[in-house]
């Protein structure tokens, strides 16, 4: 029976749910979100880059996954001048890294307690809000990106802690981790997870653990790299015959297939695929609605996973 609540179909902004609804820190949000990390191309084209994130919420989005350090923080001054209270729009950032203009990356790494506090304190104010509703700890001892080092070699209970110590104060209303295993999930278990961050697709389904553990305690699992990487070494959901094969049945693009695939496989899925074009957007708003049959999803749960692990220093 479909649901009667209308907060189940419609966002506040009334538009139908992005590949319907689903739960991310006690709220319904859309299952299909959006990554803001891209929008620091249009850092020329500010008000592109507003109404791209007004676009959003027109297709039904409410739910956004953001840093400070993207784009050394226009990204979220973009945010919140696009948004409106009555949008009613989740807000996610992570901690864990900051800008590093003069280095050979655009970011560094930022664990230290102290760090992460200024991390959250800088989201706040570009955020523009007294509280951030969602803050996930991005560790950097595995998966894909930079790696700890040095003084960066922190201990997860007092990264913890300081988080911890940030929601009881009210900046923070709900953490996350990302890029963790599986025994740092249940590490942080006991100070209560909202959402899990981990590389994952169809070509890289190696925290299939993981993603069950969070179904079993009710977190949200938002994968980054939902169609692979770009980075050498790690394959590409796009390129594989199983999923180009499925796009030509269904009229979508092998991207829709990806995206959809992730929806299909477990109810607590969420993507936040990003983007700065208009039309990239709507497509991968619409992979929400693509159903993939039985033999589909056969075919496609049968490509073998190979998971990369690039590290960069």
């Amino acid at each position: 029976m479909a649901s009667t609540d209308r907060s189940e179909q419609f966002t506040a902004a009334g538009a139908a749910r992005a590949g319907g609804a689903a739960t991310l820190a006690g709220r319904t949000v859309s299952r299909v979100g959006f990554g803001a990390m891209q929008l620091e191309r249009l850092r020329d084209d500010r008000a592109a880059a507003v109404a791209l994130v007004r676009r959003a919420v027109e297709l039904g989005v409410d739910h956004i996954d953001t840093a400070q350090f993207y784009g050394h923080g226009f990204v979220n001054e973009v945010i919140a001048e696009a948004l409106r209270p009555e949008d009613d729009v989740l807000v996610v950032s992570k901690v864990g890294a900051e800008p590093d203009s003069g280095g050979p990356l655009p970011l560094r790494l930022a664990q230290r307690p102290e760090q992460l506090r200024a991390g959250v304190e800088a989201n706040l104010k570009s955020l523009g809000l007294d509280q951030v509703p969602v803050v996930n700890l991005r560790r950097a001892d595995t998966g894909p990106g930079l790696r700890a080092e040095g003084d960066q070699l922190v201990a997860m209970d007092d990264q913890l802690a300081v988080l911890t110590a940030l929601r009881d104060e009210g900046k923070i209303g709900e953490i996350g981790v990302s890029n963790v295993t599986a025994d740092q999930l249940r590490q942080a278990l006991p100070v209560g997870v909202a959402c899990v961050q981990n590389a994952y697709s169809l070509v890289a389904r190696g925290d299939e653990d993981m993603v069950e553990l969070c179904r079993a305690e009710g977190i949200a699992w938002v994968p980054y790299f939902p169609l692979g990487s770009a980075f050498a070494g790690m394959p590409k959901v796009t390129d594989e015959p199983a999923v180009t094969a499925a796009a030509h049945a269904l009229g979508s693009t092998p991207a829709q297939v990806g995206l959809a695939w992730l929806l299909h496989h477990a109810p607590h899925v969420l993507l936040i695929p990003g983007t700065a074009d208009p039309e990239h957007l709507r497509t991968n708003v619409e992979a929400g609605a693509l159903t993939l049959d039985a033999a589909t999803l056969a075919a496609l749960d049968a490509v073998p996973t190979r998971t990369g692990d690039i590290a960069l220093h």
